[in-house]
């Protein structure tokens, strides 16, 4: 927890960069609790509880930059603890320590721990749905333990739906476990409750399609990274972990948390692409057990080779130039206050403002007073009184007049929309 925490306070203002989602949350979070759970009736309903407590936490501590992402340090660090609860109880004290070590160095982990984002939340609350899953099987007569079980569930899925992924990883565990039927039966029965809670969500939300129609086929560089982990997971697994001192193998528990979920998504994406490495983040749970487990059974056997040092010393040493550039702007797509920035230094008091598609509106809204002396030439209604996130604009027809009116004009636009100047 303490490596986690120092992780992530290290460096978590990014040189003053904000990148584009967090600017949503940023928005979002500072209207009314009514503004906001109307806007999530238009778009961005599967955040709307995200929101509500940043709402929450903005009201007691400001809106600032360490007030958007200090929550997800120690939601981050709670999850470096559960990994090393899950380790202790399935493979002993070594296996529990270093696997909640390689779960801090996680470069996805050290990401999203510096987000404004629900990520890090779910990862905690996932991480300590399997530390009650363990304990609900391993005292079978207590029904209590379900029905915690359960709530940290649903309350992950209410933060993000994709949790929701989870449960048939936990399933699976309980079968390659070869549990009595009575414990699959009360876990079913508490997965049944999850999944009649989080279904209003999924329906509502699925009228919201357009908000993750940007998802492409999934980006070769995260299925590599994907790849490589669950390559490393399964070795380990085969060759290193061996036993058990839990109430589950510990591969029957880490494995399918670490292939499920984002093989699940995979296989959807030919139907509708939804996969995306920040959603399924929770599957390094998986690989930090692995390997750690895996780390400890290689320190009991016979001293390893000068090779396995020099990898081993060549993989720590590779995470530290990994590490200073995730606390950059450029580790992230887009910076909005550089781009708040960039416009009120080219612009002049009086020029107009036009947004190249509407949704980059959102870009500027993080620093009203970059954009303060410029006219929206296109804006009819703002995105609070829109209750959407880019506002309502004029007709089409209405904008080229507007356009002639102005003797300058400053146009916010995506980069690949270079003919725009």
């Amino acid at each position: 927890m303490a490596l986690t925490l120092a992780l992530g306070l290290w460096g978590i203002r990014r040189q003053n960069s904000m990148w584009g989602d967090e600017a949503v949350t940023y928005e979002l979070a500072q209207r009314s609790l009514a503004d906001i759970w109307r806007t999530a009736l238009h778009i961005d309903l599967v955040h709307a509880l995200y929101y509500s407590l940043m709402h929450g936490l903005f009201a007691l501590f400001g809106d600032g930059l360490l007030t958007l992402r200090l929550p997800s340090v120690p939601a981050m660090a709670l999850a470096a603890a559960g990994v090393a609860v899950l380790g202790l109880r399935l493979a002993g004290p070594r296996a529990g320590l270093l696997a909640g070590l390689v779960f801090a160095l996680i470069p996805q982990v050290q990401l999203y721990e510096q987000e404004g984002r629900s990520y890090a939340m779910v990862c905690a609350l996932a991480t300590w749905s399997t530390v009650l899953l363990l304990a609900a099987v391993s005292r079978r007569t207590r029904r209590w333990w379900w029905a915690g079980y359960g709530v940290v569930m649903l309350t992950a899925c209410l933060l993000h739906e994709f949790a929701v992924l989870v449960l048939p990883a936990h399933g699976v565990t309980l079968i390659l476990s070869g549990v009595e039927r009575r414990v699959i039966r009360r876990w079913a029965g508490a997965a049944g409750c999850v999944v009649a809670g989080t279904l209003p969500l999924v329906v509502l939300s699925a009228c919201q399609s357009g908000q993750v129609a940007w998802i492409g086929f999934p980006d070769p560089t995260q299925l590599l990274g994907l790849a490589a982990m669950a390559l490393v997971g399964v070795w380990c697994a085969r060759h290193l972990v061996r036993g058990g001192r839990g109430p589950v193998p510990l591969p029957a528990l880490a494995l399918p948390i670490l292939l499920l979920p984002g093989l699940l998504l995979l296989l959807f994406s030919p139907v509708k692409p939804l996969f995306v490495d920040r959603y399924v983040l929770y599957s390094t749970i998986g690989f930090a057990l692995l390997l750690g487990a895996g780390l400890a059974r290689a320190r009991t056997l016979p001293s390893p080779t000068w090779p396995a040092w020099l990898a081993l010393t060549a993989v720590l040493a590779a995470l530290v130039p990994v590490s200073i550039h995730l606390r950059t702007p450029e580790s992230r797509r887009d910076d909005v206050i550089a781009i708040g920035r960039a416009v009120r230094e080219a612009a002049e008091p009086g020029d107009g403002l036009l947004y190249v598609p509407e949704r980059r509106r959102v870009w500027t809204q993080t620093r009203p007073q970059d954009t303060r002396n410029l006219t929206d030439l296109a804006l009819a209604q703002d995105p609070v009184s829109a209750d959407n996130l880019a506002g309502t604009e004029l007709p089409t027809r209405d904008i080229p007049d507007r356009i002639r009116s102005f003797r300058r004009i400053i146009v916010v636009h995506e980069a690949r929309a270079s003919h725009w100047t």
